[in-house]
């Protein structure tokens, strides 16, 4: 995962097997046919690795990376329990019949039980995921009921749901946090329900409503978006890369995702932002790879999104690194 800050980081192998110690948790390997697709079988254990950063009755939470290796659509697979999965690097593509999701840091995916899915890797690089689950009891007490598939066994009707910028940096907070050992069990076991809450929430989350055909005309957006952080896109750019009209691209993208183009690209940005404050002493060299023009448009839109600049959060999630 050593790909620059703004390039395209992608890919998610999903799991079947699995084999669990203390601390962390192996997936051992994708589907089947994802695995006979990459081009060496016998390295599936390098291509993605589990982390099992908290499990008490309450709440389990992993920390998924896949390196991208495998770019192939996989066989069906399907989750053994229903979690929320919170892209925080990369892209990738869930398939589950007909419904194709973009996988990426503006987004949490709903993985149902017993649902199959196939996964793609649309785009070169690597991916990283926060899987969280919580009991089902639990789930029903947080999810709005119009959000629940009615029946016997807890399912989520949508795919998934657009996530606000506080969502996201409670992600930040629970990865970096648990990651290196910061967090009280407490502590992060009530910032996995707020971000559940949040996750769910009517007010603080969006859930996308369009036709399968601007839904895909919007999903080709994300991932050019997605392609190269840093680039500094234009408006007629991205409509021939998607193959329409600029006008037309800004007026679908508002109408679908509720958001204008430019803020959801702002808001990749700020999210990439999150997962790489503890890997950089110098704010502004970080936000200008990630293309702000200058540290001061870096800070002042960070803070517009998160209550707080980048050096204010890094001390409040103890990042800053020792001399």
């Amino acid at each position: 995962m050593s790909a620059s800050p703004g390039g395209r980081q992608i890919a998610t192998c999903t799991f079947t097997a699995a084999t669990e110690t203390s601390d962390s948790l192996w997936y051992c390997a994708p589907a089947q046919p994802c695995r006979a697709a990459c081009l060496n079988p016998d390295d599936t254990m390098s291509q993605f690795s589990t982390a099992l950063l908290l499990k008490t009755k309450t709440v389990t939470i992993r920390d998924v990376v896949c390196n991208g290796e495998c770019r192939h659509k996989s066989d069906e697979e399907c989750a053994h329990k229903t979690s929320l999965v919170y892209p925080y690097r990369g892209v990738f593509m869930r398939h589950v019949g007909r419904t194709d999701t973009v996988a990426e840091a503006n987004q949490v995916l709903f993985f149902n039980a017993a649902q199959s899915y196939r996964i793609s890797h649309p785009i070169t690089g690597g991916d990283a995921c926060i899987d969280l689950s919580i009991d089902e009891s639990m789930l029903e007490e947080l999810a709005p009921k119009e959000q629940v598939q009615p029946g016997p066994a807890f399912s989520f009707r949508r795919q998934r749901r657009r996530i606000d910028p506080r969502a996201q940096a409670l992600v930040a907070l629970l990865r970096h946090g648990l990651r290196r050992n910061v967090a009280e069990t407490l502590e992060a076991e009530t910032l996995a329900l707020t971000l559940v809450r949040r996750s769910l929430g009517e007010r603080t989350s969006h859930a996308a409503g369009a036709s399968a055909g601007r839904q895909k005309l919007v999903d080709r957006a994300k991932l050019v978006l997605s392609s190269d952080l840093a680039r500094r896109w234009t408006l007629a750019e991205i409509a021939s890369e998607v193959g329409v009209s600029p006008v037309y691209l800004t007026q679908v993208f508002q109408q679908v995702e509720a958001t204008p183009l430019y803020r959801y690209q702002l808001r990749l940005r700020l999210a990439r932002a999150l997962d790489l404050l503890g890997q950089y002493d110098d704010l502004t060299s970080l936000g200008l790879d990630l293309g702000f023009s200058s540290h001061s448009h870096f800070s002042a839109s960070f803070k517009q999104a998160f209550g707080q600049t980048p050096a204010e959060f890094q001390r409040s999630a103890q990042l800053r690194r020792r001399a």
